[in-house]
């Protein structure tokens, strides 16, 4: 049985492109997802997110070598289940600045600047704290302020106010400058995923289809068309799906451009170099790879921290209390606090983010420090320092013509000077913060690392060993008229009929924060997009 449309990809922007397509009873919607469905309860748990790492839930990508990191490999976590990363990141909702979108519309892409996007960021919304103008209230996605912060948070606001950051209450709203508490797509003290916020209330609509555990083998171009998709669901199994619409690639910045390559579509020597045929050449296909990155300052504590859930008895007490009552420590992300700042006062905006996590990381320069399995035992508290507008570009590429091997993932981390300069101003701002008394009062005496003297040249060493990313992969099938840009404003791919990429890989720069909002806001306008206009609004709500 055919579909009108077929969307690759059940994440953020797959979710709810599902979602708004059925609104219209009479479109037929296949959804596609590579991994298994949402059921794992560690995806409901806020603070229990880390556990989700290496799992049946997670790709479990691997950069190349970086040049500029000593070759160190980075681990890139990605979610691999409906609700797509929504349902294994850190829950932060954040837009971005005003000027990064104004910056997508003066690149030659109408309709993308902020004004044009700030409907989309507030249809999805029901904001529990914030209003009208910047918020909307009734949409399917919950937004909160955490409801059980930790003591130290409103600390470290302060500090940074003492350090001359002003405090800003929203900034998702008038300004992004300044710090404050994060928002969260949280509701009722469980992750509120694009899967729960937009998907299952969906699937109660007879014209969805979802399909879990199904590779795509590759999209089916047929005299400069996308005719169809062929599908896996085994190692050998094969299966051709007839679309007589559209079909709209929303499998994240990693997965869209190496299913476009898959089907020939891309850079004509590499899709050669892997047996493939070129169907449409398109050279920016898997380029312009960016990615936030950090590095972080840390410190043992005086008082209780997160890191006494580490210890079995506590981590068993508090899952019973969140499981029981949607209560205790797990109810919260273990980041909680946030700040925006400029490394240049000249700057129209910010480009340095801090995440304030009340949890203590081991210094013991592991390659990946966010795990678990590297959190100190010994109660702590920490700033990760991050870098929002990097200069460096990378790719991903095919490993083989086989769907299961994972991409070639090459972020190029730091090969622009000023990328390093930037995050030594943002982890000497970051020492400032924890260093003033407010704050360092509850670090026990010693414990800060780095130590406020240390030199610029042993910091560099420091971020060598100890940078990752923030899990933030877009920009890979741009959007743009370029060269190298994949899409064109209306979100098609150039160069063939009935194809459309609707996901963070079209973002032609990186924004100013965590990006799973714009992901989401990619996918409320891709879906007025595709359907030509904005229906009714949505009577959809998300179920308890």
């Amino acid at each position: 049985m055919p579909f009108d449309y077929i969307i690759i990809g059940a994440g953020s922007a797959g979710c709810v492109l599902a979602s708004r397509l059925t609104e219209d009873p009479a479109c037929k919607v296949l959804l596609i997802e590579a991994g298994p469905a949402d059921k794992k309860i560690e995806i409901q748990i806020p603070g229990a997110y880390t556990k989700l790492n290496r799992t049946a839930v997670d790709w479990s990508f691997w950069t190349e070598p970086q040049k500029h990191l000593g070759n160190r490999r980075l681990y890139i976590p990605r979610g691999k289940t409906l609700g797509g990363s929504s349902a294994t990141n850190a829950m932060a909702y954040v837009r971005g600045n005003r000027a990064d979108y104004d910056e997508w519309a003066s690149l030659g892409n109408e309709g993308w600047g902020y004004e044009d996007l700030l409907p989309y960021f507030k249809r999805s919304e029901n904001h529990e704290q914030f209003g009208e103008p910047f918020h909307g209230e009734g949409g399917p996605l919950n937004i909160t302020l955490s409801r059980q912060p930790s003591l130290l948070a409103p600390v470290f606001v302060e500090a940074c106010e003492a350090c001359g950051i002003p405090r800003n209450n929203d900034y998702n709203g008038a300004q992004q400058d300044g710090a404050g508490m994060l928002q969260f797509t949280i509701r009722k003290n469980k992750r509120h995923s694009c899967a729960a916020a937009f998907l299952r209330p969906a699937m109660r609509r007879s014209n969805l289809t979802v399909r879990t555990n199904t590779y795509v083998r590759r999209i089916l171009i047929e005299h400069g068309r996308a005719e169809g998709v062929e599908v896996m669901t085994g190692y050998a199994e094969s299966e051709r799906i007839n679309c007589t619409k559209e079909i709209i690639l929303a499998a994240g910045a990693i997965q869209s451009p190496h299913v476009l390559m898959l089907s020939g579509i891309g850079d004509p020597l590499e899709l050669g170099k892997q047996g493939i045929d070129t169907m449409f050449p398109l050279p920016g296909v898997g380029k312009n790879l960016q990615d936030h990155v950090w590095s972080g300052v840390t410190c043992m504590s005086a008082i209780p921290t997160a890191n006494s859930l580490l210890r079995p008895w506590n981590m068993g007490l508090a899952l019973m209390q969140h499981l029981l009552f949607r209560s205790g420590p797990l109810a919260n992300s273990p980041i909680e606090a946030n700040a925006f700042l400029k490394s240049d006062p000249a700057l129209n905006r910010p480009d340095i983010q801090f995440h304030f996590v009340p949890l203590g990381i081991a210094s013991d320069y592991s390659t990946d420090l966010y795990d678990l399995k590297t959190f100190s035992r010994q109660d702590g508290f920490g700033i990760m320092a991050i870098l929002l507008r990097p200069e460096s570009r990378g790719y991903v590429g095919l490993r083989s013509s086989k769907p299961k091997d994972p991409p070639v993932i090459q972020p190029n981390l730091l090969s622009a000077p000023a990328d390093r300069k930037i995050l030594l101003t943002a982890l000497k701002r970051a020492m400032e913060v924890i260093n003033t008394p407010c704050l360092a009062g509850y670090a026990l005496d010693g414990t800060v690392f780095p130590t406020a003297d240390a030199s610029d040249e042993w910091l560099s060493g420091h971020i060598d060993k100890s940078l990752e990313t923030l899990y933030h992969p877009v920009g890979t099938c741009k959007m743009g008229n370029d060269a190298l840009s994949v899409v064109d404003d209306q979100l098609r791919v150039h160069g063939i009929k009935c194809l459309r990429v609707i996901d963070a890989s079209v973002m032609p720069t990186i924004p100013s924060g965590n990006t799973n909002a714009a992901a989401i806001m990619i996918g409320e306008k891709g879906a007025d997009l595709v359907r030509s206009k904005p229906l009714v609004k949505s009577g959809v709500r998300s179920l308890e």
